[in-house]
């Protein structure tokens, strides 16, 4: 496969990932994180990371739009409940290195 291919495949994976993400709203990203290790901000974080690699300046929150598919405070309010005690006792110890 040639890398022009595999850029665009990829981009293409990435793309449904996103939209995957956007149509989910029911899953928490502290539930991401407790699962998966990583979350939309994580992502949003990747992606501005990979533009400033290309020489492309992209603010947190114009890149979190881009994974949010809307202004993250907006995305929080409609979306995103209190974390449960469970939830916070996962993070805390997948984080604490006992994982």
């Amino acid at each position: 496969m040639d890398d022009t291919t595999r850029t665009e495949i990829e981009a293409a994976a990435f793309r449904r990932l996103v939209a995957h993400l956007r149509d989910r709203t029911d899953v928490q990203n502290i539930d991401l994180m407790n699962l998966a290790g990583f979350c939309r901000n994580c992502l949003s974080r990747w992606y501005r990371e990979a533009a400033a690699e290309q020489g492309q300046a992209l603010s947190d929150p114009d890149a979190r739009e881009i994974v949010y598919g809307m202004p993250y405070a907006d995305w929080k309010a409609k979306h995103q409940a209190p974390a449960s005690a469970e939830q916070q006792a996962a993070f805390a110890k997948a984080h604490s290195g006992e994982g």
